[in-house]
């Protein structure tokens, strides 16, 4: 059997069984990449012309809708399958009962690379970086060694890819405090770069999402899966963050946390 259709196959199974063992999708575990944009209507994403182009060439998400305002509780949701109530951008302790937990504890390598991050720690570090997109500092009340500052991703990316790689930008680079064009050269540079390594060529799926519409009430947001042998094509299906987390949580073999337990995976954009 091809390994896309293989993969197709597991990932429907995991779909029918979301709460299935981790590790049972071991044998078809690629490279999966997440960046997260901020605080921009789909329409206003794809203004930017890198942006439009990847929609043109790989998968795209028609009808995804963030899950809730402001930017907290949807990383929150990306990350764990809940907005553990969170409805504001203020600091908490949380259990720890993340993707980064679960994966830890299968055995499946993961980075969280926050561009700005210094010395000074998960939550201390100055802006640009945000503690607020680092949703990674929540869980347990720090952060594990797995988050790294994003100046070690490209390094990693030629020798040392994790099997799943969250990228936070910093404040300016997502759009938060930038303009669209901002965001879209960094996308330029940085997805170039992970279209280039042998870890996403090798099978690799990168997700690009937005955390959020912050002026639209309906919240539909740009979501991108680009992966090598992949034309264009839609889904007009409706998706949110738990879906997303639900298809990484899939192509790891992790069991599904949260509400993702209950989402349908986006295997329709997937090789």
């Amino acid at each position: 059997m091809a390994r896309s259709a293989f993969l197709l196959a597991v990932l429907l199974l995991a779909a029918c069984n979301p709460q299935s063992p981790p590790g049972a999708a071991h044998a078809a575990r690629p490279h999966v990449f997440l960046i997260v944009m901020e605080n921009h209507s789909a329409g206003e994403a794809l203004s930017g012309p890198y942006t439009a182009s990847l929609a043109a060439r790989y998968g795209q998400a028609t009808e995804y809708h963030a899950v809730s305002h402001p930017s907290v509780p949807n990383y929150l949701a990306l990350s764990s399958g809940s907005t553990w109530g969170v409805t504001d951008d203020s600091y908490r302790v949380l259990p720890r009962r993340d993707l980064g937990t679960e994966l830890s504890d299968a055995g499946v390598t993961w980075r969280a690379y926050m561009d700005g991050l210094t010395g000074a720690g998960c939550l201390e570090s100055p802006v640009p970086y945000d503690p607020g997109h680092n949703p990674f500092a929540f869980y347990g009340g720090a952060c594990p060694s797995n988050v790294v500052p994003f100046a070690r991703f490209g390094a990693d990316l030629a020798a040392d890819t994790p099997m799943f790689s969250w990228i936070t930008p910093d404040r300016c680079h997502d759009t938060h405090d930038c303009d669209v064009a901002t965001g879209d050269a960094w996308l330029r540079q940085e997805v170039g770069a992970i279209t280039a390594s042998e870890a996403w060529k090798s099978g690799g799926v990168l997700f690009i999402t937005w955390d959020e519409d912050d002026e639209n009430a309906d919240n539909r947001v740009l979501t991108l899966v680009v992966a090598p042998g992949v034309s264009h094509r839609t889904s007009s299906r409706a998706y949110t963050h738990y879906s997303l987390l639900a298809s990484i949580e899939d192509l790891l073999g992790v069991k599904r946390l949260g509400q993702s337990a209950q989402a349908r995976a986006m295997t329709d954009l997937l090789p």
